[in-house]
């Protein structure tokens, strides 16, 4: 390498340094209040501001979607892993195929053949289906919503932070420009120092033309962002849907078995719920259904009205405005009414009324 090399090679590296430290000196004096800056136009701050708000407000959805997805934090930071690595994340059983897989094989242990293994088998085979419903939306979502904003978070995000970057630091050398000609006190100074500000505003203008582009694509990532968000809603109503479906097909298979009573006797496996609310009620036990049926009143058509004293066996929540809710322990009026199902009664508790299943009550005498 020849000395002009060197010495060319020399100037462009003092240029580089130059310009770094007069960014260093006009960034610290704007922050001690004695230098001026250049202000950009309000739209432009306002674009400035939505893009950062896009940003927090993306990556925040993005984190919290993915914990609903997956609530483990350990696995998210295993798949997180599998990813960054570009391997296949593994498949793990969903808690739902947990308590399902748990059921059948109980249920098979007791016998399919019984009331209560043939119910847990069905409880067992619901539980699954809604498992493979659960994975098809997680699969949805990661596809149609999540994947879409980690993409913008990557792309489109990362290069308008870095032209945003460019632009301050093109913002720097036109204030320091100008700081340099107010300082100028020869001629030959103060034609290099404007010379050196038309170049810096002239790059500072270009700059600032490109990332206010990037800034207004802002509202097309939003538009986008809207389509998954309603892709993300119906995979939800979907899923839902499925899992009510499923439900309601296990009630009425349900229904169907016969449920021994407490003093041997039987009723209805209909009585144990009479709505989708009801599987979501609670005993003592922990489960949705009474571990105990206390016989069924009889009632002759005789005595319609008749009201007899009943205490409450467990909590009962009202599905509706025709029931009436229950606490463990309390004593109730009840009594047949006509037209009324069988497995119900009406009761009374001071001026409210409403029905009440027949499982959740014990008769007194």
């Amino acid at each position: 390498m020849d000395l002009n090399s060197l010495n060319a090679r020399f100037k462009k590296v003092a240029g580089g340094a130059s310009t770094v430290f007069n960014r260093a000196v006009q960034f610290t004096e704007e922050k001690l209040g004695t230098a001026e800056k250049t202000e950009l136009d309000a739209h432009f701050e306002n674009l400035m501001q939505r893009s950062d708000k896009t940003k927090l407000w993306t990556e925040n959805i993005l984190k919290h979607t993915s914990s609903l997805l997956q609530p483990n934090p350990n696995q998210r930071m295993e798949d997180l892993v599998y990813e960054k690595l570009d391997r296949k994340k593994k498949d793990r059983i969903t808690q739902y195929e947990i308590i399902g897989n748990a059921m059948v094989d109980a249920g098979n242990e007791f016998g399919p053949g019984t009331s209560y293994g043939n119910a847990l088998v069905k409880c067992g085979q619901a539980q699954l289906q809604i498992g493979n419903a659960e994975r098809d939306f997680i699969t949805s979502t990661a596809n149609n919503f999540l994947q879409p904003l980690s993409n913008f978070l990557e792309g489109d995000m990362k290069t308008i932070l870095k032209e945003k970057k460019i632009l301050e630091t093109k913002r720097l050398d036109l204030d320091a420009c100008k700081s340099r000609l107010r300082k100028a006190k020869s001629a030959t100074t103060q034609s290099q120092a404007e010379a050196d500000l038309r170049v810096a505003q002239s790059e500072f203008d270009r700059q600032a033309e490109i990332t206010k582009i990037l800034l207004e694509g802002i509202n097309s990532a939003h538009t986008h962002h809207l389509r998954c968000l309603n892709d993300f809603i119906e995979a939800q109503m979907t899923f839902y849907a499925q899992c009510q479906q499923y439900m309601a097909d296990l009630q009425r298979q349900l229904g169907s078995f016969p449920v021994g009573s407490g003093s041997g006797g039987s009723v209805s496996g209909s009585a144990l719920s009479s709505s989708n609310n009801n599987l979501t009620s609670t005993s003592p036990a922990g489960g949705p259904l009474a571990p105990s049926a206390p016989p069924a009143i009889e009632v002759t058509a005789a005595t319609p009205v008749e009201k007899r004293q009943a205490k409450a066996l467990y909590d009962y929540d009202a599905a509706d405005s025709s029931e009436l809710s229950l606490l463990a322990d309390e004593l109730i009026m009840v009594y047949k009414a006509p037209g009324l199902d069988p497995d119900w009664l009406m009761a009374e508790r001071g001026s409210q009324r409403g029905k009440v299943p027949v499982t959740y009550l014990k008769v007194l005498e």
